[in-house]
């Protein structure tokens, strides 16, 4: 039986497909439309699901769209009485209903049948959707389940246990009140206005020092059982409106943050100003605060529900700093995220929440890892290289019979301090690059930070870059941390080994690791295994395949991202391409 999941009409759009309860793919849709954060329909994806699996839409057996327009209308409705906000909020709301609920037109479109033969659709809350997408492929039998973000079918925050199967909503946090909503408004203030901008903030965070969380801690107000509610006065979502934009291209966000945020810290920060000590500081506080009201959610989960296991979801769950201290600040003894916790991971959610709660199947896979998306095997850049005409490079090319080959040349590369791209097997799930469309380098050099980020990501410099990891080596490396093979938990680095890994140790001593084991990526580990060899240093920095575009999916997006871009070589499967002045004559080996 086939069931495909979409995340639609939202930021993030999204298509999986899961065969008898077994994940087959997952994509998103802007690795195609190649446009961050597509909003919009996932017919790309949902088609490439389909192609991938070797089937027709014919032989779905349910749809399942992790959306409810239906959900909370009572409340909405209350809402609406009572606070009578602008009109322009009701009819943003009702526009994007309509258009989940006219979603069989686009459907049949994308499945390639008429609009009368689509198969059972299902329409699953929001957060459910992200509940079920963190629980049901973990590995827990039984866990408390949170899911913290901005909005969705009118909820910000849920509480949930589950057990086998099934899973049941302990509490709720309700619109206007969100956490997601109070680290927007203070990331929009800073001057970061595009959509998924918080993740800057956390990166600009340890830079600076808590020096405005009285001001902060003025936005939200903490409660019992787990709950809060917001200042509403410093915010605007709730009554003047803002604009939003979810269909057919990059989704935007008005201004969330009211005058009185101005009045409170004084003029926001123009987007074009350079970054000041004092932006900083407020990046820290905000991310201090925002610390301490998620650990108040997690330790009110923990007193409903006395289970050290703990599944999360939500945008904010991305939030890795946060994430790798939940052991040390509430009684959660383990942690579950999977790779696309945000609203792309709804799409997996709505999936098996229908196989798993609305079917009643039991449960029989576990997300062990994040490589569910395109491969391409067959396909072979060399006559590219060679058609390409540059009167400063050239591009010596050589292809390896073996793994073993390209993971050793590709190792000894990295170490000699060139720039790796790194493209192999099927692309990643979620927003980080896992080490199949990955940027390599050796993070011993105290250099490599500020040369990828200005050479090649052209972005901020002060954004970290992530270490991967043998697992085995974990705890030679780390503070007290746990196996994450998604990258979704920052930890600090040894003292003693900071000195050693510069390049992917932050400004506060930390790092967001990637836990990599042969069981999972054999190849990957096998070439961080090969650097090891050489350097004595089993981590390498990953970073994402891109430059200001979501990550490569074909090897001639890679290909052209290698040569827009300063990197000094390209993996592509077992072929090795290597950029050389043309007035050198050394060859690859």
């Amino acid at each position: 039986m086939y069931v495909l999941g979409i995340n639609a009409y939202h930021g993030d759009v999204s298509a999986v497909l899961l065969k008898d309860g077994q994940l087959l793919t997952a994509l998103e849709e802007e690795r195609f439309r190649r446009i961050k954060h597509w909003a919009g329909f996932p017919t790309l994806s949902i088609q490439r699901c389909l192609e991938m699996a070797g089937i027709s839409g014919a032989e779905l057996s349910h749809v399942a769209i992790s959306r409810d327009p239906k959900a909370h209308l009572l409340r909405k409705a209350l809402f609406t009485l009572t606070k009578r906000p602008n009109l322009s909020i009701v009819r943003d709301r009702l526009r994007n209903a309509g258009q989940l609920r006219d979603v069989r037109t686009p459907l049949a479109a994308a499945l390639g049948m008429p609009v009368g033969k689509l198969p059972k659709l299902h329409y699953v809350e929001h957060h459910p959707s992200h509940l079920a997408s963190a629980f049901f492929v973990s590995p827990f039998e039984d866990a408390a389940i949170c899911a913290i973000d901005g909005f969705g079918d009118f909820v910000s925050t849920s509480m949930a246990v589950g057990r086998g199967n099934h899973f049941d909503v302990l509490a709720r946090v309700y619109f206007p009140h969100s956490l997601g909503m109070l680290y927007t408004a203070v990331t929009q203030y800073l001057g970061f206005m595009g959509y998924g901008d918080e993740f800057k903030i956390m990166g600009l965070a340890p830079y600076g020092e808590p020096e405005f969380v009285p001001e902060l801690r003025k936005l939200v107000k903490l409660k019992a059982g787990g709950t809060f509610e917001l200042s509403l006065e410093y915010f605007r979502h709730w009554n003047e409106g803002v604009d939003m934009e979810w269909s057919d291209g990059y989704p935007t966000l008005g201004r969330v943050y009211s005058p009185a945020l101005e009045k409170l810290l004084g003029p926001p920060r123009n987007k074009d100003a350079p970054l000041t000590k004092r932006d900083e500081n407020l990046a820290r506080s905000l991310q201090a605060v925002y610390e301490e009201c998620a650990f108040h959610v997690l330790n009110g989960l923990w007193e409903r529900t006395k289970n050290p296991r703990l599944c999360m979801a939500g945008g904010c769950a991305m939030n890795s700093v946060a994430n790798g201290k939940v052991r040390a600040n509430t009684p959660f003894e383990e942690l579950y995220i999977q790779p696309a916790s945000g609203d792309n991971g709804t799409a997996l959610g709505a999936a098996f929440y229908v196989w798993n709660q609305t079917l009643r199947k039991p449960r029989s896979f576990v997300m062990e890892h994040g490589y569910w998306g395109t491969s391409y095997p067959a396909s072979d850049v060399g006559p590219l290289v060679d058609a390409r005409r540059d009167a400063e490079w050239r591009y010596d090319r050589v292809t390896f019979d073996d793994e073993a080959g390209v993971c050793r040349r590709a190792a000894e590369l990295i170490a000699e301090g060139n720039v790796v791209g790194w493209f192999q097997g099927r692309m990643e799930w979620g927003a980080r690059a896992l080490g199949n469309r990955s940027i390599l380098a050796d993070p011993r050099r105290a250099d490599m930070r500020d040369l990828i980020n200005t050479k090649i990501k052209f972005r901020e410099k002060f954004r970290p870059f992530a270490p991967s990891i043998l697992e085995e080596a974990l705890d030679e490396y780390f503070v007290d941390a746990a196996p994450d093979p998604f990258m979704q938990q920052v930890y600090a680095v040894r003292p003693d080994k900071r000195a050693v890994l510069p390049a992917i140790t932050h400004a506060d001593g930390s790092g967001r690791l990637q836990t990599v084991s042969e069981r999972t990526n054999p190849r990957y580990y096998r070439l961080i295994q090969e650097f090891s060899r050489i350097s004595g240093v089993p981590v390498v920095l990953n970073t994402s395949f891109n430059e200001n575009e979501p990550i490569v999916d074909t090897p001639e997006q890679a290909l052209d991202c290698f040569l827009r871009t300063r990197m000094d070589a390209i993996v592509v499967g077992n072929t090795v391409i290597r950029r050389q002045k043309s007035s050198e004559s050394v060859s690859l080996p």
